[in-house]
């Protein structure tokens, strides 16, 4: 099988056992967490915790590390982790991620196909 299209980002997914990406969104997720941990918000051992938590205990992953679910899921599991440890820092609370993660999928929605998607776009509907 091979892998999933990906997004290569210069200086961060060069070569074959660089870091890659399948969404833009993982990218900054990843790109969040490094600059979290770099201002100190928490240190990289309490993140690795969190993480490995998050995918030994959350998530199945498939058996191809390759596969678009595999990327998919892994992704996913790392969002998770990265909302816990911002709502433990205390940075925002679950129900404050909850409120954005809702406005961004009615944003979603309300966003004709191939037109970028804009946050104000979710907003008052609830």
């Amino acid at each position: 099988m091979s892998a999933p299209e990906t997004l290569r980002i210069p200086g961060i997914s060069e070569g074959e056992s660089a870091p890659w990406f399948a969404e833009p969104w993982q990218a900054k997720a990843v790109a969040l967490t490094v600059s979290l941990h770099a201002a100190g918000v928490f240190a990289w051992s309490e993140w690795a915790e969190t993480l490995s938590a998050r995918l030994h205990g959350d998530v199945a992953l498939p058996d191809s590390a390759a596969s678009a679910a595999h990327v998919a899921q892994y992704y996913t599991a790392w969002l998770g982790a990265l909302e816990e440890m911002v709502a433990r820092a205390g940075l925002a609370d679950a129900d404050a991620i909850r409120a954005a993660t809702d406005t961004w999928q009615r944003a979603a929605l309300a966003t004709p196909h191939g037109t970028p998607i804009l946050y104000e776009r979710g907003l008052g509907s609830d």
